[in-house]
């Protein structure tokens, strides 16, 4: 049985992570089996390249070889360890996938949503989630979050707010690009009332897609 791959969005501080952390923790009790892994990131190869493309002494870094670098670990990432689970029948949680380029260095970075689409469809083999959740939160309060919680900053927390006011403008044409594998989920109020927004629509969708 083919597995699901579903995938988690939203601007710097949305909250993705500890949601992610609270739907594992409940798909794997129910008996699911559950895959959770990240962009960049998520193998061996993919984790040397986060580290470049993070790395806060690489603030030179051209747009175009950070657009590259993202599609390089997404390849990687996306040979060794997504395509093999969903054949085995996994649920995958992945925090960040395609969207995120397509708003921040498609939109934010000025490089062109459809060129970077382009590009990671060469990458994946066009390889898409099954359903993406997008934590919409405004970058002010996201990035008030990251102060109050003492979070290490990687290179792009240390963008200015303008940049993250384009990312989150960015996500708004994504969604538009598509309305039915992308769910709104509201990131306004306590984690555990956002992480219950999620889990609705979630368990609606699998079983809707008979996945048990």
């Amino acid at each position: 049985m083919k597995g699901q791959f579903i995938t988690f969005e939203g601007t710097e501080g949305s909250g993705k992570t500890t949601i992610i952390d609270n739907i594992e923790k409940e798909l794997i009790a129910k008996g699911y089996k559950v895959l959770r892994t990240r962009e960049p990131g998520g193998s061996k190869i993919s984790e040397q390249i986060r580290n470049i493309i993070l790395n806060v002494e690489n603030t030179e870094m051209d747009k175009i070889t950070e657009a590259l670098l993202y599609a390089a670990s997404r390849r990687q990432h996306v040979n060794e360890v997504i395509k093999p689970h969903l054949e085995n029948g996994y649920i995958i949680l992945c925090d960040r996938y395609l969207d995120s380029s397509l708003a921040y260095q498609g939109y934010a970075r000025g490089i062109g949503i459809q060129k970077i689409y382009d590009l990671n469809q060469y990458a994946t083999d066009g390889l898409q989630p099954d359903i993406t959740f997008y934590i919409d939160v405004k970058p002010i309060i996201g990035m008030n979050r990251i102060a109050k919680n003492n979070r290490h900053q990687d290179r792009l927390d240390l963008e200015q707010m303008s940049f993250h006011e384009l990312v989150y403008k960015g996500y708004q044409e994504v969604i538009k690009l598509f309305p039915e594998r992308i769910k709104i989920i509201s990131g306004v109020g306590e984690i555990k009332e956002v992480s219950d927004r999620v889990r609705l629509e979630l368990n609606s969708f699998l079983e809707k897609n008979h996945v048990s």
